[in-house]
């Protein structure tokens, strides 16, 4: 063997080393900074577009579950004995044009005449009976 090929065999060597550590350098590059960098950045705008997306459902359920409905335009005190029969007291109103004010109403009732319950109750228009709306 001369001299030549010995330099010529180091030589190859020498070259498939530097192509196996540039090839696993690429790899390495490529698989653990482009491909995750890409993906991750993918999917943090997806998670954007998907809290995004959540918070308008969330806010159109709120607005049409929040619309107003067709409240009732007159309210009514019904009273109620220990017993759970309905009955009627003298001198009391029962008849009212808000919410507000027949539930006032109902708490004053209730502490002047702690033996009896209340009913605020309504008609609503696709019932035959009355509406209960709250009860003490």
């Amino acid at each position: 063997m001369n001299v030549f090929q010995v330099i010529f065999n180091w030589k190859t060597y020498i070259i498939t080393a530097l192509a196996v550590i540039s090839f696993s350098n690429f790899m390495i590059v490529l698989f653990g900074h482009t491909i995750p960098g890409v993906i991750l950045s993918f999917f943090k705008v997806a998670g954007e577009y998907v809290v995004l997306g959540s918070v308008f459902v969330f806010a159109l359920a709120w607005l049409l579950k929040a619309k107003p409905h067709n409240r009732p335009k007159q309210y009514s005190i019904i009273v109620f004995d220990i017993f759970g029969k309905q009955t009627s007291i003298e001198g009391i109103r029962t008849e009212f044009k808000t919410h507000d004010v027949t539930w006032s109403f109902m708490k004053q009732y209730k502490k002047t005449y702690p033996l009896y319950n209340f009913a605020m109750v309504s008609n609503v228009s696709k019932s035959d009976k009355p509406t209960i709306f709250k009860y003490i």
